[in-house]
């Protein structure tokens, strides 16, 4: 009945000894009443974090059985579905990212789902969401690209955009060179200028490093040209 663990062994002898019974009862019995009692979770301690955890990585694992067995672990505990679903958003950008671009609305439209339907037939919505996300292509790429940026915009803080990204509504903007020498792109030959939009003291930057995989596969070449038609207007 404690599922091999102690502390929870001697929660449900405490529980027997409080419970008041108006008859004795037989092994049988004491099953059926242990059975009624709410599994081993603490929505608050280790076993919230530890069982989400597992969640998490089963879903990166691309391990849709394990993936189910922990949110069912965590629903039948008694987890607020709605923390479920915050993660599952997570997921959906940290690990699957633009492989599939269709993860992270899945996983919205699961919440909403659940929002809308209450338990129980609103977690229907999150164990599909919790499949889709086991079973799509995996990429951490976006989430990596942002770390950089984050760094590097607090090493850069104080950089102006370039002046030619910058309107110029005044005469004397104008003056001082706003918009001079901006490409309208979708004017431009493929829809592309070439101009970098990065400050002029740094210049381009590769922070965003697409995968193979899934549908980010489709953004590595184009990304490559683009890349590579900045670098010829330096």
């Amino acid at each position: 009945f404690a599922d091999g663990d102690g502390r929870h062994f001697l929660t449900l002898l405490e529980e027997v000894f409080q419970a008041a019974f108006d008859q004795p009862f037989d092994r049988a019995g004491l099953s059926q009443f242990l059975q009624r009692r709410a599994p081993a979770y603490d929505k608050n301690k280790d076993e919230h974090y530890n069982l989400i955890s597992a969640l998490h990585k089963s879903v990166r694992a691309s391990d849709p059985d394990a993936s189910l067995y922990w949110l069912a672990r965590m629903l039948h505990g008694g987890e607020n579905p709605l923390f479920i679903a915050r993660r599952l958003v997570r997921m959906a950008s940290e690990d699957i990212g633009l492989a599939d671009p269709t993860a992270l609305r899945v996983t919205i439209a699961a919440r909403d789902a659940f929002e809308f339907l209450g338990s129980p037939e609103g977690e229907l919505a999150l164990a599909q969401a919790t499949l889709h996300l086991a079973c799509a292509p995996k990429s951490n790429a976006a989430y990596v690209a942002f770390k950089k940026a984050q760094a590097l915009a607090a090493q850069t803080g104080s950089e102006p955009p370039p002046a030619r990204f910058l309107n110029a509504p005044t005469s004397l903007m104008k003056e001082q060179g706003y918009g001079a020498g901006y490409v309208y792109d979708p004017d431009a030959p493929g829809g592309i200028s070439g101009l970098s939009g990065f400050p002029d003291r740094m210049g381009p930057q590769d922070l965003y490093q697409p995968t193979e995989n899934g549908a980010e596969a489709r953004i590595v070449e184009k990304l490559e040209g683009w890349r590579a038609l900045r670098r010829e207007k330096l």
